[in-house]
C-alpha cells in the first residue's frame, strides 16, 4: 500500500500559480494566496485589538486611580510623562558607584585641609568689595558730630580711610619706609592673583560640599541594608541626602 501512495505522489504535479501577464506588469506583482493569507491574518489581528480596547474603554471606570496618573499629564489630547527630578548630578552617581565612603572622607579631609591654609594665607581680604560691618563712633555733642572728621579720628590719611586693613597711622607713615610694591601695575598684577586664589578658594569649599553630601548619601545607602522597620521623612535632593526615622530598637 505504502509502495502504491508513493507511486501515486511522484505522478502528481506540483501547483505553480500564474505570474503577472505581460500587458498588465503596471500593476505590478500578482496577489498570490500566501500574500492573501498574510494580508487577512494581519488584519484579523488588528480588528482583535480594536475590539479588546473598544471593551477596555466602554468597561473603564472613571473615578478608577491608577499610580500613572501622579507622573503623566494629558497635553493636547496626548499623554506625556511627567520628566523626574533628579536628585544625584553625574559627579555624584560616578563617585558613588566607584569608590568607597572612606576614600570619600580621605578626600574631604584633604579639601578641608587646603581651605584652612588657603585661608589662613589669604586672610580674607577684599573679599565682598561691600563692607559688611559697620563702625560706629561716638561724641559728647551735635557739634562735634557737625565738625566730626574721620581722617583725623583715625589719625590716618584720607586716601586710607576707606581700607578696612592695612590702614596705618601718620605717625608710622613719618617713620617707617613703605615696604612692598607701590607701582599702579604691580599694585594691579597682585590683586588679580589675589582674586584667583580666592577663585580657587571657592571652588575647593564646593568641592568640600560636594564631598560631604556623596558620603552622607552612601551612608545612608548602607544604614537602609539594616533590617530595621524605617518611615521617609524627607526625599532625597543634590544637596542633601534623603532623612529616615528608624525605629527604636531596645538594645540588650
Amino acid at each position: 500500500m505504502s509502495s502504491f501512495r508513493k507511486a501515486l505522489k511522484s505522478k502528481q504535479r506540483d501547483h505553480k500559480e500564474r505570474s503577472q501577464l505581460g500587458f498588465r506588469k503596471r500593476f505590478g506583482l500578482l496577489e498570490k494566496k500566501k500574500d492573501y493569507k498574510l494580508r487577512a491574518d494581519d488584519y484579523q489581528r488588528k480588528q482583535k485589538t480594536l475590539m479588546a480596547l473598544r471593551k477596555k474603554a466602554m468597561d473603564k471606570n472613571p473615578d478608577e486611580f491608577h499610580f500613572k496618573m501622579i507622573h503623566n499629564q494629558l497635553k493636547d489630547g496626548v499623554h506625556m510623562i511627567k520628566p523626574k527630578v533628579e536628585t544625584m548630578t553625574e559627579e555624584q552617581k560616578k563617585v558613588m558607584r566607584t569608590q568607597d565612603i572612606r576614600y570619600v572622607e580621605m578626600k574631604r579631609v584633604s579639601e578641608m585641609k587646603k581651605i584652612e591654609r588657603m585661608k589662613s594665607e589669604l586672610h580674607l581680604l577684599n573679599v565682598d568689595e561691600e563692607k559688611k560691618n559697620k563702625h560706629v563712633f561716638y561724641v559728647d555733642s551735635k557739634k562735634e558730630v557737625e565738625d566730626f572728621d574721620l581722617a583725623t579720628h583715625l589719625n590716618t590719611v584720607p586716601e586710607l580711610v576707606g581700607r578696612a586693613y592695612n590702614r596705618p597711622t601718620i605717625e608710622t607713615l613719618e617713620k617707617k619706609s613703605i615696604v612692598g610694591t607701590v607701582e599702579p601695575q604691580s599694585i594691579k598684577k597682585l590683586a588679580k592673583q589675589r582674586e584667583l586664589q580666592y577663585l580657587r578658594l571657592s571652588q575647593r569649599i564646593d568641592r568640600e560640599n560636594s564631598m560631604f553630601v556623596i558620603s552622607q548619601k552612601i551612608q545612608t545607602r548602607k544604614d537602609l541594608q539594616d533590617k530595621v522597620k524605617k518611615v521617609k521623612v524627607c526625599e532625597e535632593t543634590r544637596s542633601a541626602p534623603a532623612v529616615y526615622r528608624f525605629e527604636a530598637k531596645r538594645k540588650r
